[in-house]
C-alpha cells in the first residue's frame, strides 16, 4: 500500500483499507515513517511493516505481492511523480496497480505499455461506467431502510462510520449492505459508483442505480457520504448523493476540535444545530428524512473521559444519540438509527 509521506494522518484510503479490506496487507509504502510499524499509529487494524519503497516491500512480504494500491487521496486526486517509481517497480514484478485517484493509471501511457507487456492489471477505482444516467427518484421504493452518513467536512468519519454501522448490524444479525461511493469505500467492497467523478447530471442516479440494485434484497442500506453540503469545492457531490439516495435516515459526522474546512481555512464551519437544518431541508423537497444520530471522530482527543465529554456535547448539539463509533463502538448508535428509520 502506498502512502508516501501522507501515513497516517493524510492517507485515509490507506487506513481504510487497513482497518475494514479482508485482503491481507503485507506492507505500508511511506518513506518518513520507513523502519517503524503501522501499530505505532493506528490502533485497531492489521499490522504491517512500514517501508521505504517497493523493493523494499517485496523483502518484507511472505510471498509474492499481488496488488499495489495508492492508498493517498489528496485534494484533486492528482498523481504525484515521486510515486512512479515505486508504481513502475510493482508493475515490473507482475503485480496488478490499483488506485482512486482522478488521475487514471490506463491513461498514463508508460504504466499501460508495462501493463501490457508484464500481463497485469491497472485498476482505476474511479472510473464510473458508461451507462450511468439520471435519477428516476425511485430510491424511495426498494425494500429496505436507506440511512446516509453526511458530514460537517471532508475526512471526518464518514466511510468510517458506514463501516462501523454494517459491523454492528452484523453482530445483531442484521442483513445490512454498504453502498460504497468513493474509492476507499469501492476498494474494500469491491463494488460500487464513484459519485465525485460521474458527469454532474448522473450523480444522484449513479446512487440510485446501487439502491435499487440491491435494496430489496437487503434489510438496510447504508451509504457512504462524500463531502459537505457547505465544501466550497464537493458540495455539488453530496447534493447529489442525498438526492439520489432519498434516505430514511442521516448520520452526521464530524471531527472533534475542528473550527474551519480542511484544507479552505478560511471557511468557518458552521454551528452543529445549522448542519441538521442545512442537510434535513435539503433533502426535504425529493425525500423527507431526518439527522437520527451522530458519529463524532475524536481522535484528536487525548483521553476517553474528555472524549465521552465531546461525545455528549455534539449529541446535545445535534438532539440526537451520539457516539465516537470507533473509539467506543457502534452498536448504541446502530440502535438509535433503527429506531429513527421506523
Amino acid at each position: 500500500m502506498l502512502a508516501h509521506e501522507k501515513f497516517p494522518e493524510r492517507s485515509k484510503t490507506a487506513n481504510g483499507l487497513l482497518r475494514y479490506t479482508d485482503r491481507e496487507v503485507v506492507a505500508v509504502l511511506d518513506r518518513d515513517h520507513a523502519g517503524e510499524r503501522v501499530a505505532a499509529h493506528l490502533r485497531d487494524t492489521q499490522d504491517a511493516p512500514i517501508v521505504a519503497d517497493f523493493a523494499a516491500a517485496r523483502a518484507a512480504a511472505d510471498g509474492p505481492i499481488d496488488e499495489l494500491v495508492i492508498g493517498i487521496a489528496p485534494i484533486g486526486g492528482g498523481f504525484d511523480e515521486s510515486w512512479r517509481p515505486d508504481v513502475r517497480a510493482a508493475i515490473e514484478a507482475g503485480c496488478d496497480v490499483a488506485a482512486g485517484l482522478h488521475y487514471f493509471l490506463n491513461d498514463d501511457e508508460e504504466f499501460a505499455a508495462l501493463a501490457a507487456e508484464h500481463g497485469t492489471e491497472l485498476r482505476d477505482v474511479r472510473r464510473p461506467h458508461d451507462d450511468l444516467t439520471v435519477a428516476s427518484g425511485t430510491a424511495d421504493e426498494v425494500r429496505a431502510d436507506v440511512v446516509a452518513t453526511v458530514g460537517t467536512d471532508c475526512s471526518v468519519g464518514k466511510m468510517t462510520t458506514t463501516m462501523e454501522l454494517a459491523a454492528a448490524a452484523d453482530r445483531a444479525g442484521l442483513d445490512a449492505r454498504v453502498i460504497p461511493t468513493g474509492q476507499t469505500g469501492i476498494l474494500i467492497e469491491g463494488w460500487g459508483n464513484p459519485v465525485d467523478r460521474v458527469v454532474s447530471d448522473f450523480t444522484a442516479g449513479s446512487v440510485e442505480e446501487m439502491i435499487r440494485d440491491v435494496g430489496d434484497d437487503h434489510d438496510l442500506l447504508l451509504v457512504e457520504g462524500q463531502g459537505s453540503i457547505v465544501h466550497p469545492a464537493y458540495s455539488a457531490v453530496t447534493c447529489g448523493l442525498l438526492h439520489g439516495a432519498m434516505p430514511d435516515g442521516l448520520v452526521l459526522c464530524h471531527a472533534a476540535g475542528r473550527e474551519r474546512i480542511h484544507g479552505y481555512e478560511d471557511t468557518p464551519l458552521p454551528p452543529i444545530p445549522e448542519y441538521v437544518d442545512l442537510y434535513e431541508s435539503l433533502a426535504a423537497p425529493v425525500h423527507e428524512t431526518t439527522v437520527v444520530g451522530g458519529a463524532l471522530n475524536t481522535r484528536a482527543v487525548d483521553d476517553d473521559e474528555r472524549a465521552r465529554e465531546a461525545v455528549e456535547a455534539f449529541g446535545a448539539d445535534l438532539g440526537a444519540p451520539a457516539t465516537d463509533p470507533l473509539r467506543f463502538g457502534a452498536d448504541d448508535l446502530l440502535d438509535a438509527v433503527l429506531e429513527g428509520v421506523q
